[in-house]
């Protein structure tokens, strides 16, 4: 192989060995699977809606021996991982043990998590008018999973486990198009109607029974940068959401001072880089809607008048 006189392969070759983020050879064994993190995002799920996920039971009878099972193999799957994800691989007996430790507080934590959810499926039910069923919501609806693997994520991320909560959120936003960071802190009976394309920012705060629809963003404002030209991480870049908001589709909202009071209703396509007191409408005024005649077309015309 041969491309202008040098082998292409020699050259990319050479990239491998120069320094840079982007070569990881001799560390490859420490970083988690993508694949075993996608397994166990799946795993969670049927954790949480058993019957709904996962395989079926065939007899009720069968739960607390499939949970058990369940949480066996999860823990399993996730232990090397997160050793891998603290970058020690094969792991330290402290790694191990801090592996372990983590993993007992987060299952510890599904109970709880799991009435967490039944409170957004609760919302998707009263917020829909087009929710026939709760069984509906967990089978179908895309926001439900979005929001499951968030949660569960965060949980991850505030124990300051580095990469699997990203992978994590990045598996629900690959297959939902719903795109939330494992850093937001979102309160309870949230709803994301129709859900495709809104983004959610680290570090946002929304509180309880808020509801967007699709193509909402809640994100940053231009980043600050430091003496040497590179981006301050770190620090609160996207907004506050306050109880009982809902914003529709396509808006806006964007800063890490910017607070949309209690209450509030932010309309479609809106552009917001400022803070929103409570009991607000926040909406742009339109011109009047035209419905005229169609100009009458000539004989024949087709396709804007032309013939063919």
């Amino acid at each position: 192989m041969n491309l202008n006189g040098s082998d292409p392969v020699d050259r990319l070759l050479q990239t491998y060995s120069e320094t840079g983020g982007i070569n990881y050879l001799d560390s490859a064994a420490t970083l988690p699977s993508r694949s075993a993190i996608e397994s166990a995002c799946a795993d969670l799920m049927s954790l949480m809606f058993p019957g709904f996920r996962g395989e079926a039971l065939f007899d009720s009878r069968d739960l607390p021996d499939v949970t058990r099972s369940r949480m066996k193999n999860l823990h399993a799957r996730l232990k090397p991982e997160i050793c891998k994800s603290f970058g020690d691989y094969p792991a330290s007996n402290e790694t191990e043990r801090k592996a372990e430790a983590l993993l007992d507080f987060f299952m510890s934590q599904l109970p709880e998590l799991r009435k967490m959810l039944w409170t957004d499926i609760d919302a998707a039910f009263e917020g829909d008018p087009a929710a026939k069923s709760y069984e509906e919501i967990i089978l179908a609806y895309p926001a439900l999973e979005a929001i499951a693997i968030q949660r569960m994520a965060h949980i991850l991320y505030l124990k300051e486990l580095p990469l699997i909560p990203r992978i994590m959120t990045e598996w629900a936003h690959s297959r939902t198009g719903i795109d939330i960071h494992p850093g937001a802190k979102i309160g309870s009976h949230f709803f994301i109607d129709h859900g495709t394309g809104v983004v959610i920012g680290e570090t946002c705060e929304i509180g309880s029974r808020v509801k967007l629809y699709h193509a909402v963003t809640l994100g940053a404002r231009s980043f600050q940068k430091d003496e040497h030209g590179k981006i301050k991480k770190g620090g609160k870049r996207h907004p506050t959401v306050e109880d009982d908001v809902t914003i529709y589709p396509n808006s806006t909202v964007l800063g890490g001072e910017t607070v949309i009071g209690a209450r509030t209703t932010i309309g479609g396509n809106v552009f917001l880089a400022q803070s929103v007191p409570p009991d607000s409408l926040v909406y742009y005024e339109e011109k009047q809607l035209q419905i005229v005649p169609k100009r009458p077309r000539k004989t024949g015309a087709r396709n804007g008048g032309f013939t063919g």
